[in-house]
Protein backbone atom coordinates (compact mmCIF):
# COMPACT_ATOMS: atom_id res chain seq x y z
CA UNK A 1 0.00 0.00 0.00
CA UNK A 2 1.43 3.36 -0.96
CA UNK A 3 1.18 6.63 0.96
CA UNK A 4 -0.92 8.54 -1.59
CA UNK A 5 -3.80 10.56 -0.10
CA UNK A 6 -6.69 8.38 0.99
CA UNK A 7 -10.23 8.75 2.21
CA UNK A 8 -10.09 7.17 5.67
CA UNK A 9 -12.82 6.35 8.17
CA UNK A 10 -11.54 5.74 11.70
CA UNK A 11 -13.88 4.06 14.15
CA UNK A 12 -13.20 4.67 17.85
CA UNK A 13 -15.02 2.26 20.16
CA UNK A 14 -15.90 2.91 23.78
CA UNK A 15 -13.28 0.39 24.86
CA UNK A 16 -10.41 2.58 23.62
CA UNK A 17 -11.95 5.90 24.67
CA UNK A 18 -12.52 5.04 28.32
CA UNK A 19 -10.21 4.27 31.20
CA UNK A 20 -9.30 0.63 31.74
CA UNK A 21 -10.39 0.71 35.38
CA UNK A 22 -13.28 3.19 35.25
CA UNK A 23 -16.29 3.86 32.95
CA UNK A 24 -15.28 7.39 32.03
CA UNK A 25 -13.34 9.03 29.18
CA UNK A 26 -9.57 8.57 29.23
CA UNK A 27 -7.98 11.96 28.42
CA UNK A 28 -4.59 10.37 27.68
CA UNK A 29 -6.17 8.02 25.13
CA UNK A 30 -8.18 10.78 23.55
CA UNK A 31 -5.07 12.89 23.13
CA UNK A 32 -3.17 10.03 21.46
CA UNK A 33 -6.04 9.34 19.07
CA UNK A 34 -6.39 13.01 18.14
CA UNK A 35 -2.63 13.28 17.59
CA UNK A 36 -2.85 10.31 15.22
CA UNK A 37 -5.71 12.00 13.33
CA UNK A 38 -3.66 15.20 13.07
CA UNK A 39 -0.71 13.27 11.60
CA UNK A 40 -2.94 11.66 8.99
CA UNK A 41 -4.39 15.05 8.09
CA UNK A 42 -0.88 16.52 7.82
CA UNK A 43 0.03 13.71 5.43
CA UNK A 44 -2.78 14.81 3.13
CA UNK A 45 -5.42 12.20 3.94
CA UNK A 46 -9.11 12.98 4.30
CA UNK A 47 -10.24 11.68 7.70
CA UNK A 48 -13.70 11.00 9.09
CA UNK A 49 -14.05 9.74 12.66
CA UNK A 50 -16.95 7.56 13.83
CA UNK A 51 -16.81 7.84 17.60
CA UNK A 52 -18.60 6.03 20.38
CA UNK A 53 -18.30 7.25 23.96
CA UNK A 54 -21.34 9.48 24.47
CA UNK A 55 -22.91 7.31 27.18
CA UNK A 56 -19.59 6.87 29.01
CA UNK A 57 -19.07 10.64 28.89
CA UNK A 58 -22.44 11.21 30.52
CA UNK A 59 -21.99 8.91 33.51
CA UNK A 60 -19.92 11.25 35.68
CA UNK A 61 -21.96 14.45 35.07
CA UNK A 62 -25.15 12.58 36.00
CA UNK A 63 -23.47 10.92 39.02
CA UNK A 64 -23.65 7.32 37.77
CA UNK A 65 -20.94 4.94 38.93
CA UNK A 66 -21.72 2.32 36.27
CA UNK A 67 -23.57 1.96 32.99
CA UNK A 68 -27.29 1.34 33.50
CA UNK A 69 -29.29 -1.10 31.39
CA UNK A 70 -32.56 0.66 30.59
CA UNK A 71 -32.73 2.40 27.21
CA UNK A 72 -34.35 5.64 28.41
CA UNK A 73 -31.58 6.31 30.94
CA UNK A 74 -28.93 5.41 28.37
CA UNK A 75 -30.47 7.93 25.98
CA UNK A 76 -30.43 10.60 28.69
CA UNK A 77 -26.76 9.84 29.41
CA UNK A 78 -25.95 10.06 25.70
CA UNK A 79 -27.69 13.44 25.42
CA UNK A 80 -25.51 14.85 28.21
CA UNK A 81 -22.35 12.95 27.31
CA UNK A 82 -22.33 13.87 23.63
CA UNK A 83 -21.72 17.54 24.44
CA UNK A 84 -18.88 16.63 26.82
CA UNK A 85 -17.36 14.31 24.21
CA UNK A 86 -17.42 16.94 21.46
CA UNK A 87 -15.97 19.52 23.85
CA UNK A 88 -13.02 17.20 24.52
CA UNK A 89 -12.46 16.58 20.81
CA UNK A 90 -12.62 20.30 20.02
CA UNK A 91 -10.13 21.21 22.75
CA UNK A 92 -7.65 18.54 21.65
CA UNK A 93 -8.00 19.21 17.92
CA UNK A 94 -7.46 22.93 18.49
CA UNK A 95 -3.91 22.14 19.64
CA UNK A 96 -3.28 21.03 16.04
CA UNK A 97 -5.13 23.98 14.45
CA UNK A 98 -8.04 21.67 13.68
CA UNK A 99 -11.73 21.81 14.57
CA UNK A 100 -14.47 19.24 15.07
CA UNK A 101 -17.67 19.04 13.03
CA UNK A 102 -20.36 17.00 14.78
CA UNK A 103 -22.72 14.82 12.75
CA UNK A 104 -25.37 12.88 14.65
CA UNK A 105 -27.12 10.36 12.42
CA UNK A 106 -29.34 7.31 12.63
CA UNK A 107 -28.87 4.16 10.58
CA UNK A 108 -31.94 5.18 8.58
CA UNK A 109 -30.17 8.40 7.56
CA UNK A 110 -27.52 6.31 5.81
CA UNK A 111 -29.84 4.07 3.79
CA UNK A 112 -32.82 6.33 3.04
CA UNK A 113 -32.78 7.37 -0.64
CA UNK A 114 -33.56 10.97 0.25
CA UNK A 115 -31.40 11.46 3.34
CA UNK A 116 -28.28 9.42 2.53
CA UNK A 117 -27.19 11.67 -0.38
CA UNK A 118 -27.53 14.69 1.94
CA UNK A 119 -25.28 13.05 4.54
CA UNK A 120 -22.67 12.36 1.89
CA UNK A 121 -22.95 15.87 0.46
CA UNK A 122 -22.47 17.38 3.93
CA UNK A 123 -19.39 15.23 4.52
CA UNK A 124 -17.92 16.19 1.15
CA UNK A 125 -18.49 19.90 1.81
CA UNK A 126 -16.97 19.73 5.30
CA UNK A 127 -13.88 18.00 3.98
CA UNK A 128 -13.25 20.82 1.55
CA UNK A 129 -12.06 22.69 4.64
CA UNK A 130 -8.65 21.25 5.56
CA UNK A 131 -8.97 22.29 9.22
CA UNK A 132 -12.17 20.30 9.84
CA UNK A 133 -12.47 16.76 11.23
CA UNK A 134 -16.01 15.36 10.98
CA UNK A 135 -16.90 13.25 14.02
CA UNK A 136 -19.96 11.04 13.53
CA UNK A 137 -21.95 9.25 16.19
CA UNK A 138 -25.35 7.64 16.23
CA UNK A 139 -27.99 10.01 17.54
CA UNK A 140 -28.47 7.91 20.65
CA UNK A 141 -30.96 10.29 22.25
CA UNK A 142 -33.52 9.30 19.59
CA UNK A 143 -32.10 6.07 18.07
CA UNK A 144 -31.42 2.85 19.94
CA UNK A 145 -29.71 0.47 17.50
CA UNK A 146 -26.21 1.13 18.82
CA UNK A 147 -27.36 1.13 22.44
CA UNK A 148 -28.93 -2.29 21.97
CA UNK A 149 -26.76 -4.06 19.48
CA UNK A 150 -23.32 -2.66 18.93
CA UNK A 151 -20.60 -0.09 19.30
CA UNK A 152 -20.94 1.86 16.05
CA UNK A 153 -19.33 -0.92 14.02
CA UNK A 154 -22.20 -1.17 11.53
CA UNK A 155 -22.54 2.60 11.46
CA UNK A 156 -18.88 3.02 10.53
CA UNK A 157 -19.12 0.52 7.67
CA UNK A 158 -22.21 2.26 6.30
CA UNK A 159 -20.48 5.63 6.49
CA UNK A 160 -17.41 4.21 4.73
CA UNK A 161 -19.43 2.72 1.87
CA UNK A 162 -21.68 5.79 1.52
CA UNK A 163 -18.71 8.16 1.44
CA UNK A 164 -16.72 5.92 -0.90
CA UNK A 165 -13.81 5.59 1.53
CA UNK A 166 -10.57 3.90 0.54
CA UNK A 167 -10.03 2.51 4.01
CA UNK A 168 -12.06 1.74 7.14
CA UNK A 169 -9.95 1.24 10.26
CA UNK A 170 -11.71 -0.25 13.28
CA UNK A 171 -9.63 0.63 16.34
CA UNK A 172 -10.28 -1.69 19.24
CA UNK A 173 -8.64 -3.01 22.38
CA UNK A 174 -7.19 -5.97 20.45
CA UNK A 175 -4.20 -5.71 18.06
CA UNK A 176 -6.29 -7.29 15.31
CA UNK A 177 -8.09 -10.57 14.77
CA UNK A 178 -6.12 -12.92 17.03
CA UNK A 179 -5.26 -16.42 15.89
CA UNK A 180 -6.09 -17.70 19.37
CA UNK A 181 -7.42 -15.66 22.31
CA UNK A 182 -5.70 -18.03 24.71
CA UNK A 183 -2.32 -17.28 23.10
CA UNK A 184 -2.31 -13.52 22.35
CA UNK A 185 1.48 -13.60 22.07
CA UNK A 186 1.04 -15.22 18.66
CA UNK A 187 -0.34 -11.90 17.43
CA UNK A 188 -3.09 -11.16 14.95
CA UNK A 189 -3.75 -12.78 11.59
CA UNK A 190 -2.09 -10.42 9.08
CA UNK A 191 -4.55 -10.83 6.21
CA UNK A 192 -8.06 -12.29 5.96
CA UNK A 193 -9.28 -12.75 2.40
CA UNK A 194 -12.58 -14.49 3.15
CA UNK A 195 -14.56 -12.77 5.88
CA UNK A 196 -17.42 -15.25 5.52
CA UNK A 197 -15.24 -18.11 6.74
CA UNK A 198 -13.92 -16.11 9.69
CA UNK A 199 -17.39 -15.03 10.80
CA UNK A 200 -18.62 -18.62 10.62
CA UNK A 201 -15.70 -19.73 12.78
CA UNK A 202 -16.17 -16.86 15.24
CA UNK A 203 -19.84 -17.66 15.75
CA UNK A 204 -19.09 -21.31 16.53
CA UNK A 205 -15.79 -20.82 18.37
CA UNK A 206 -16.08 -17.61 20.34
CA UNK A 207 -13.25 -18.67 22.64
CA UNK A 208 -10.88 -18.80 19.67
CA UNK A 209 -11.64 -15.48 18.02
CA UNK A 210 -13.08 -13.33 20.76
CA UNK A 211 -16.41 -12.15 22.06
CA UNK A 212 -19.49 -10.84 20.34
CA UNK A 213 -17.70 -7.51 20.04
CA UNK A 214 -15.30 -8.98 17.51
CA UNK A 215 -18.15 -10.70 15.68
CA UNK A 216 -19.84 -7.30 15.35
CA UNK A 217 -16.65 -5.90 13.86
CA UNK A 218 -16.30 -8.78 11.43
CA UNK A 219 -19.85 -8.29 10.20
CA UNK A 220 -19.10 -4.60 9.70
CA UNK A 221 -15.94 -5.53 7.81
CA UNK A 222 -17.93 -7.93 5.65
CA UNK A 223 -20.39 -5.18 4.70
CA UNK A 224 -17.56 -2.75 3.95
CA UNK A 225 -15.37 -5.03 1.82
CA UNK A 226 -18.43 -6.16 -0.13
CA UNK A 227 -19.11 -2.46 -0.69
CA UNK A 228 -15.62 -1.83 -2.07
CA UNK A 229 -13.86 -0.54 1.07
CA UNK A 230 -10.65 -2.11 2.34
CA UNK A 231 -10.71 -2.67 6.12
CA UNK A 232 -8.24 -2.95 8.97
CA UNK A 233 -8.69 -3.97 12.60
CA UNK A 234 -5.93 -2.59 14.83
CA UNK A 235 -5.25 -1.58 18.41
CA UNK A 236 -6.54 1.81 19.47
CA UNK A 237 -4.26 1.59 22.49
CA UNK A 238 -1.33 2.00 20.09
CA UNK A 239 -2.59 4.90 18.02
CA UNK A 240 0.99 6.04 17.44
CA UNK A 241 1.32 3.32 14.75
CA UNK A 242 -1.70 4.54 12.79
CA UNK A 243 0.36 6.26 10.09
CA UNK A 244 2.35 3.04 9.62
CA UNK A 245 -0.86 1.03 9.40
CA UNK A 246 -2.25 3.34 6.71
CA UNK A 247 1.05 3.06 4.80
CA UNK A 248 0.94 -0.73 4.77
CA UNK A 249 2.90 -1.84 7.84
CA UNK A 250 2.20 -1.96 11.58
CA UNK A 251 0.51 -4.64 13.67
CA UNK A 252 -3.05 -5.28 12.49
CA UNK A 253 -5.35 -7.50 10.47
CA UNK A 254 -6.09 -6.42 6.90
CA UNK A 255 -9.20 -7.29 4.93
CA UNK A 256 -8.78 -6.71 1.18
CA UNK A 257 -11.74 -5.72 -0.97
CA UNK A 258 -13.62 -8.66 -2.48
CA UNK A 259 -12.98 -8.85 -6.21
Amino acid sequence: MNSSPKRIVLKFGSGILTKVNAPEPDPVQLRKLVEAVALLKAAGHSVVVVSSGAVASGLKPLLFSERPSDITTLQALAAVGQTHLMHMYENLLRDHDLHVAQLLVTHEDLVNDDRAPRVRATLERLLQFDQIVPVINENDSVAIEELRFGDNDKLSSRVAVLWGADLLILLTSAPGLLRDMSRPEEGPIPIVTDVDEVIHHAEEQKTALGTGGMISKLRAVQDAVNGGVQCIIASGRHAEQLTEVVNGSGICTRFPVRR
